[in-house]
């Protein structure tokens, strides 16, 4: 598929087939994720894979309450056949850039602007859902609810210098139909709109 295919197509998908997923799809998912940028070649993402359906059964009861009903998002999202959970390591930066060719002699995290050991996962994320496009299949990233972050990493044993910052559902789509959801409620912005050349706008 070329490029502007794969991102005039890209979008959120919540519903899946039961169709198993191809593993060479993922294994090229997750080699396209770790072609992401990274400060410092820091490199501190990891990727916990679930493609078990009693495992992904395991993520679904500790990322929701007991006893909840599912919604029409969460009853499509439950039909995933795989989910990806990127994690971000902060540990891995700071130390990282303490390093000497990097000429920080301290591990402070005021050195920082912003977090970019999550914006290295978000961008690896992106790869994913990208690919997922490329092969034809849907894709959805979604956040875990912060109250069930405790029971999700002791269920699965994520470490403590790892962070997930959201999961990814995969599978082959239910319909090739136009998005629902908030794409069918609200405008894209123009360019116009979000674009500030030069500067953010008059000076007065």
């Amino acid at each position: 598929m070329e490029f502007q295919d794969v991102v005039r197509r890209r979008r959120m998908i919540r519903d899946y087939t039961d169709e198993p997923v191809d593993p060479a799809f993922l294994d090229r998912a997750l080699a396209n994720a770790v072609r992401a940028p990274s400060a410092g070649f820091s490199q501190g993402w990891a990727f916990l894979v679930l493609e078990d359906r009693a495992d992904i059964d395991r993520f679904w009861s500790v990322t929701t309450s007991p006893g909840e009903l599912p919604d029409s998002w969460l009853a499509g999202m439950r039909t995933a056949p795989v989910l990806i959970v990127p994690c971000s390591s902060k540990a891995a930066y700071l130390s990282r850039y303490a390093e000497a060719d990097k000429g920080w002699t301290d591990e402070d995290e005021a050195r920082w602007p912003v977090p970019f050991w999550h914006m290295d996962a978000a961008m690896a994320s992106l790869l994913i859902l990208q690919t997922a496009v490329d092969e034809g299949l849907g894709a959805c990233f979604f956040g875990i609810p912060p109250e069930h972050d405790r029971a999700f990493r002791r269920e699965f044993g994520i470490p403590d210098d790892f962070d997930p910052v959201g999961a990814i559902s995969l599978g082959h789509r239910t319909t090739d139909e136009a998005p629902s959801g908030s794409p069918t409620a609200r405008r894209r912005k123009p360019l116009a709109d979000v674009v500030h050349r030069g500067s953010w706008g008059s000076r007065g």
